[in-house]
């Protein structure tokens, strides 16, 4: 079995130390932007990197590689991770997990966290535009242009194949550059299509 570029097997992760270790320092950028484009402050974005990185650990033994990167796995890990997330929060906004969150952040954490929110604003802005597509094109948008995965990957975490994927991602794309909004430079790599033709 070839290993991914940190070296260590990801089902190795939840048992190996030092293999989550490599493993959390390769992916926790790619799941703090994904935390902080999600969240309006601070902790709930820290609180939405540790249960993606916990339930990661839990799900390492099922990870086949046939079934996608590591990468891909985790930004699916991710999306359920949030999207159960969301469903609490519709239930009890102070839960009494947001509260320990807080717990665990000093002053200069949460300086950074709302540096990287207020870096992320923009994006945010892309996503609202972005909300008023079916839920099936936003899901491949977001995962090709903003997280950066390929079609194929994408379609991996989604469950669907690669020629949906695709047809999904042209008509999100297509609707995108009808919007008047669309003239702004931010929405330049949303429209562009390098990523489609892999």
């Amino acid at each position: 079995m070839r290993h991914p570029p940190g070296g260590y097997q990801v089902a190795r992760i939840g048992e190996d130390p030092e293999a989550f270790e490599a493993f959390y320092r390769e992916h926790v950028q790619a799941v703090l932007r994904y935390a902080t484009r999600r969240s309006r402050d601070p902790h709930a974005a820290a609180d939405l990197v540790a249960e993606v990185f916990l339930a990661a650990i839990s799900a390492a033994v099922g990870y086949r590689e046939e079934l996608g990167s590591p990468i891909a796995w985790l930004h699916g890990i991710a999306r359920n991770v949030a999207a159960a997330e969301d469903r609490r929060a519709a239930r009890s906004w102070a839960a009494e997990g947001r509260i320990a969150g807080r717990r665990l952040l000093d002053g200069d954490d949460i300086a950074r966290l709302e540096e990287r929110i207020d870096a992320e604003r923009d994006c945010r802005a892309l996503l609202a535009r972005m909300a008023a597509l079916p839920a099936g094109q936003r899901a491949v948008l977001e995962l090709v242009a903003v997280d950066g995965l390929t079609v194929a990957e994408a379609a991996t975490v989604l469950g669907i194949n690669q020629v949906a994927a695709r047809v999904r991602l042209h008509r999100a794309r297509r609707s995108l550059r009808d919007a008047p909004e669309t003239t702004a430079p931010e929405f330049a790599q949303l429209l562009s299509s390098p990523m489609e033709a892999r």
